[in-house]
């Protein structure tokens, strides 16, 4: 009898204590959406201002020393210079523990397209139309976030902003570095706003986009521009696996609610396609084909080249062939399937069954170089939704009129300080 009642009071003492630990948990993730709230509009201020003062790749000087005296005012170590105009700061926990990064990346890109916003770019030629402005503002504002509540965190925490993404060498710089082999980071996160609805996020494990390779084709100038078009075309045609009138390369169906990622049918997978848009030029008695291929298979990879070059061979102008060659095939996000999984319940538990939703496809047309750092460390790179369509905003990178519901950053700032926090105290 005595031995079922200390039973009994040891099994009460173990629920008070998860139950006190369980709601622990629940009050620091309120805590964080609160913090958010709280500097939502001073973050919108910051994102406006890099979004007026953009810098291409390679020239983030402005942008870098805002981010750093930021970050020093919030009491972070800052280290500047990183692979260029790169910043990390560091946010030590009170004790021993997890190594866990966050990525932003800073630059803007070339164009002068439409952006009709009242804080549109002061330097003629270059924008943020990318969004990168938007992911500035979520990395600082979950710098703050969690270090106002660094009594909560068990290990550290490194806030990297990262310079040149546009031109795919910055990540690799860093990721490459004496320093980023010295931090020992266990885990590194990332995500990218795009046109999704106003704060979905969206990740799958494995390859997030399509893998992408621009094959160089030469040809003597006996090949006509004709000529060279129409094989451009039976490339395309012949090098197909889907033949659908909803083609892949349709990008905006890749955020359709129907025929998008969201679907589990989803038109985006299992795809092969050679871009149409080519560019020709005629130079030392050569014409040189210049075209993007987009392939959802890694296990197809070797068979490209041998099967356009088989198109050729059985063409009328296969006398006329020279050479092909890939000219750049730069590697894709590749996220991790356990970390992934373990942040889409991290987020689902603490937000919503909803919070998280899974993209069953892989997108075309983009890519990231934050696959340089999950080469070194396991990670997961996020896609967060930007559109607003009821107010005519629609957050489609690299186009015209790209425009961001800034709803977006609260989203990503309370979601990925509370996903952080938890992997950081993860033993």
């Amino acid at each position: 009898m005595k031995l079922n009642n200390h039973i009994l009071l040891i099994v009460l003492l173990l629920n008070i204590i998860l139950g006190c630990k369980t709601s622990e948990e629940e009050n620091i993730h309120k805590i964080i959406e609160n913090d958010t709230k709280e500097i939502f509009t001073h973050l919108v201020e910051i994102r406006r201002d890099f979004h007026q003062n953009p810098e291409l790749a390679g020239d983030e000087s402005r942008t870098s020393k805002i981010i750093a005296d930021y970050l020093t005012n919030l009491g972070l170590e800052v280290k500047t210079g990183i692979s260029g105009n790169g910043v990390i700061g560091i946010l030590r926990g009170k004790k021993e523990g997890k190594n866990i990064a966050w990525r932003a990346d800073m630059d803007a890109i070339p164009n002068d397209f439409p952006d009709e916003v009242p804080f549109k770019s002061k330097i003629k030629g270059i924008q943020h139309g990318c969004g990168h402005d938007i992911h500035m503002a979520i990395g600082l504002g979950i710098a703050e976030v969690l270090s106002n509540n660094k009594e909560s965190i068990n290990g550290t925490v490194y806030f990297i902003f990262q310079p040149e993404e546009e031109t795919f060498i910055g990540a690799k710089k860093i990721a490459e570095s004496n320093l980023y082999s010295e931090l020992k980071i266990d885990e590194i996160y990332a995500l990218h706003v795009t046109a999704f609805p106003v704060g979905q996020i969206m990740v799958r494990p494995n390859e997030l986009y399509a893998y992408q390779k621009i094959i160089q084709l030469k040809f003597n100038n006996e090949l006509s521009k004709e000529d060279a078009e129409g094989l451009c075309n039976q490339f395309r045609n012949e090098t197909l696996r889907r033949k659908d009138e909803t083609s892949p390369w349709q990008i905006s169906k890749a955020f359709d609610a129907k025929l998008g990622l969201t679907n589990s049918n989803t038109i985006f997978k299992d795809y092969f396609f050679v871009q149409e848009n080519f560019v020709f030029d005629k130079d030392n008695n050569q014409l040189t084909i210049k075209a993007d291929a987009y392939e959802t298979d890694k296990s197809n990879l070797p068979d490209i080249l041998p099967k356009i070059e088989q198109i050729i061979r059985k063409s009328e102008h296969k006398d006329k062939f020279i050479s092909m060659s890939y000219i750049q095939e730069n590697p894709t996000v590749l996220n991790h399937k356990g970390l992934t999984k373990n942040a889409i319940k991290t987020l689902t538990d603490i937000y919503s069954s909803n919070s998280v939703v899974m993209s069953y496809g892989q997108i075309p047309y983009f890519n990231d170089d934050f696959i340089y750092f999950q080469q070194k460390t396991p990670g997961v790179y996020f896609l967060l939704g930007g559109s607003n369509l009821e107010q005519g905003i629609v957050a489609m990178n690299h186009a015209p009129n790209f425009r961001v519901d800034e709803e977006c950053i609260k989203v990503g700032v309370k979601s990925f300080s509370s996903l952080i926090l938890e992997r950081v105290n993860k033993k």
